[in-house]
């Protein structure tokens, strides 16, 4: 008997079922990664938590003005001091799926891929965390 409405993957040379749900996977990962791209607010958000935890990082037992004077001062305005020095001097490559964000100050070139809504530092970000203790202390 000749079935004209069988389905494409149950003919031969059509697609098996493990194809398509391959196909379907692939498609709603990428989907989903897509839609949880990093942005540069959420990049700015993320240099900004490293930079905190950088300062608390580097407690020193001797008691300082001037180091608790400059750490209140990053606390209550770090989002301000994160967008005039980061913002400026950051490339984002937006790849679809991910981003690549690029910033060079402070003389420290960091790289630092952005994909499902986390941010993996590839390059520079402990030599600009060293770099802000330096000036911070």
């Amino acid at each position: 008997m000749n079935n004209r409405f069988s389905p494409p993957w149950s003919q031969t040379g059509g697609l098996k079922i493990w194809q398509l749900l391959l196909l379907v996977t692939v498609l709603g990962s990428s989907v989903l990664l897509a839609a949880s791209n990093p942005s540069m607010e959420m990049y700015l958000a993320f240099v900004e938590a490293e930079f905190g935890r950088a300062l608390d990082r580097h407690q020193t037992r001797e008691p300082s003005r001037e180091r608790d004077m400059l750490r209140a001062v990053f606390r209550s305005h770090s989002r301000e001091i994160v967008a005039s020095l980061v913002r400026p001097h950051t490339a984002r490559h937006n790849w679809g799926l991910f981003s690549i964000f690029e910033t060079t100050a402070l003389d420290v070139h960091v790289k630092v891929v952005g994909i499902g809504g986390h941010f993996i530092p590839v390059q520079g970000m402990d030599d600009a965390v060293v770099r802000l203790g330096r000036l911070a202390f």
